[in-house]
């Protein structure tokens, strides 16, 4: 896979279609970006250049702490620099779940760049934020107190990240223990303030100013509640709502990999909607 250095961080992409409007998918969660892969080649093949790529931290992208601004914001900052670099601008921005928050954040700051929105799983709510605060950030602060960066290395996501490549164990052993407790408090408390916020990472009043089209495909569990995609629909002034999955399931979260038999579906509703928007006339 190609990689390119953005931010001083390096980034693990790929790039799915030879031509046409550029989009960029980003998965839920701290996933790699092959969890979208299957829904980028499908994409692709309605004649669009998909990008997609392992945010930092996740997949086989570098291991690096910014403590300036929440997780998302600064995964939105390097989808913008890198899609600048590879002059992929202006584009269609997508994501799932925390995908979502990023492609949000992405449309707040780089409006100029934004042709549109692709959502899905739309995170928001008391409990999604606060399960989701100690899933991210609580249990590997907790955890660098109680041990510094070894226990990190043997906690949940990083070690999953140690095992899928060596430089990650070394890049977070070789970080400084107070950094990484101070940045994975500014990331959860970031976090904590979207508790009474439409969805996670933006307010009303931010949401309202998005006049880009949108496509929003809500979830469907206490994760990703149907109320927050709908609510999302009614909020942004540009918006369509294509509900998949309109019974709710009282479970915290549903894996990613049962929407998978329906995601030829999805791929669908989001081409018909970037070809009634004029995908390829913005292109």
């Amino acid at each position: 896979m190609p990689r390119i250095t953005v931010r001083g961080v390096s980034l693990n992409y790929k790039i799915v279609g030879a031509k046409g409007p550029w989009v960029a998918l980003t998965p839920g969660g701290h996933r790699g970006m092959e969890a979208v892969a299957s829904l980028a080649e499908k994409v692709a093949a309605a004649g669009y250049r998909v990008l997609i790529h392992d945010r930092r931290n996740c997949g086989l992208s570098d291991m690096a702490f910014d403590d300036a601004q929440s997780e998302y914001e600064t995964w939105a900052d390097d989808l913008y620099a890198m899609m600048t670099k590879l002059n992929a601008l202006p584009a269609w921005i997508g994501g799932s779940s925390s995908g979502c928050r990023l492609s949000l954040l992405f449309a707040l700051k780089y409006p100029h760049s934004l042709l549109g929105l692709l959502l899905w799983r739309v995170t928001g709510g008391p409990f999604a934020v606060n399960r989701l605060a100690e899933e991210y950030y609580g249990k590997y602060l907790a955890a660098a107190e109680q041990g510094g960066m070894p226990a990190v290395c043997e906690t949940g996501h990083y070690k999953e990240q140690c095992a899928l490549r060596a430089e990650n164990r070394k890049a977070l052993l070789a970080t400084d223990p107070e950094h990484f407790i101070d940045t994975m408090k500014v990331w959860r408390t970031a976090f904590l303030k979207s508790a009474q916020s439409p969805v996670i990472g933006a307010t009303e009043a931010q949401l309202k100013a998005i006049h880009a089209p949108a496509c929003i495909v809500p979830g469907n569990d206490n994760t990703h509640p149907l109320r927050v995609g709908e609510q999302l629909h009614r909020i942004l002034p540009s918006s369509e709502l294509h509900v998949m999955y309109p019974e709710h399931v009282d479970v915290d979260l549903i894996p990613g990999e049962q929407w998978l038999p329906r995601e030829a579906e999805m791929a669908a509703i989001f081409t018909g909607f970037l070809k009634r928007s004029g995908a390829h006339a913005a292109a």
